[in-house]
């Protein structure tokens, strides 16, 4: 019996999930595991969104620690096939779960993590959703864990003689705790949420004038790669899935209340036939209109 144990135990390592990462090479200092156009469920358990870290000299800094502690643990360990370093610091870009449910493993390792303020106020001691929609394997030894050390409107850290600016929106765009974090010596860009390409964005926590005028600011920005929380587009058309996605749609609304129209009837009549090819259009979209259309008719 206590041979039969032995085995066991020795086996449910082997039972864990593996998530099958691959790192792709943005630029001579950044990798990112990009997430699949998906809603989480059993079968990507989370893998969903972009998780990403960067090759400062001495350390890696990383760019969302992911959904599980299981994603960041395997996460870590390829990043370490590339180059044995430590990490210096996690950013949470902001506080949806898919992208910062990792931070355990990185806890775990004495990592400093960093996010918004915001993460206090917007983040409930209640049951999440990859907890309540991933398999109990691949959540496993995940908890939530809030950063240690939180941004209000901007922070600069100095890495290895490297700057890197992580800033605030400081109002309700994607979210009400939107980060951004600028590396100039690689003219790269994490733009978190506020950017989606190849999968329509969701606006359900958002607003939808502000997050228009979040991406006018980082379109306005010198850099050469803008890296979003989900597709795989880096360079700096990046940008322009989500805000010609935003812009049209608040026309159209904007339209159909001129019209008369009601939420109801918004609803039904707006679509959006750039946009009808990409993944999650045909889940989200009326929602989105839904969303931003009781916005735009609460701010008149």
């Amino acid at each position: 019996m206590r041979t039969l144990l032995t085995l066991l135990l020795a086996a449910m390592p082997m039972l864990a999930f593996e998530y099958d990462l691959t790192p792709s090479k943005v630029n001579v200092s950044t990798y990112c595991f990009f997430g699949k156009p998906e809603v989480m469920d059993t079968h990507n358990n989370g893998n969903m969104s972009n998780s990403c870290f960067v090759d400062m000299g001495t350390g890696y800094l990383v760019i969302d620690s992911g959904p599980t502690y299981l994603y960041a643990k395997q996460a870590y360990a390829l990043m370490k096939k590339i180059k044995n370093l430590p990490i210096s610091h996690v950013i949470n870009t902001h506080t949806h779960d898919d992208h910062w449910l990792g931070n355990a493993y990185y806890k775990e390792i004495g990592v400093n993590i960093i996010g918004s303020k915001e993460f206090k106020n917007e983040v409930k001691p209640e049951k999440t959703r990859m907890q309540m929609r991933i398999s109990k394997e691949a959540y496993a030894g995940t908890e939530q864990i809030f950063p240690n050390i939180f941004v209000d409107n901007k922070k600069v850290l100095e890495l290895d003689g490297k700057k890197v600016t992580i800033e605030s929106v400081n109002k309700k765009a994607h979210t009400n705790s939107d980060l951004f974090v600028y590396i100039p010596e690689y003219s790269t860009l994490f733009a978190g949420d506020l950017v989606f390409n190849e999968r329509i964005p969701s606006i359900r926590d958002g607003n939808i004038n502000n997050w228009i005028e979040a991406l006018d600011t980082i379109k306005s920005m010198d850099v050469k790669y803008i890296i979003g929380g989900h597709g795989e587009i880096v360079d700096k058309t990046s940008v322009d899935a989500t805000y010609k996605y935003l812009t049209q749609l608040k026309e159209k609304i904007s339209s159909a209340m001129e019209e008369g129209e009601d939420l109801d009837d918004a609803v039904n009549s707006i679509t959006m036939e750039d946009f009808k090819n990409f993944k999650m259009y045909d889940g989200m979209h009326r929602q989105n209109v839904a969303i931003a259309y009781r916005m735009l008719e609460w701010e008149q």
